[in-house]
């Protein structure tokens, strides 16, 4: 926000600003006892996705970018998977987690794409 840097530029970022905003839309409507668990842990895994990208821009090498792009990758696959213990927990439905999806997704392929 204050640098204006070129990461900020790609659609990888800007889709994972959104992601970071529905994550924390969502993980609103869990249960209070899970302000401990599922709550930070997803809103964690949102935030490392986006950090994960904007550090990515300040390597040089190949390698590094890449890596920085997993742990993204990773990131995203964690989230996934704490949603879907909210289902079976069913503190969420299908529904609500709509546009959570497609932000989840087109980060996922966005991400494969530059590690490739």
């Amino acid at each position: 926000m204050i640098l204006q840097l070129n990461h900020k530029n790609l659609e990888v970022y800007k889709v994972s600003r959104s992601l970071v905003k529905e994550c924390y839309i969502l993980t609103s409507f869990l249960p209070p006892e899970e302000r401990f668990n599922l709550i930070p842990q997803i809103r964690r895994a949102a935030i490392s996705v986006k950090l994960n990208i904007a550090e990515d821009s300040s390597r040089i090498s190949l390698i590094e970018r890449k890596r920085y792009f997993e742990i993204s990758r990773g990131s995203l696959i964690e989230i996934d998977a704490a949603i879907e213990t909210t289902f079976d927990l069913s503190y969420l439905r299908k529904e609500q987690i709509s546009s959570l999806s497609l932000h989840l997704n087109r980060c996922f392929a966005l991400l494969s794409g530059l590690i490739k």
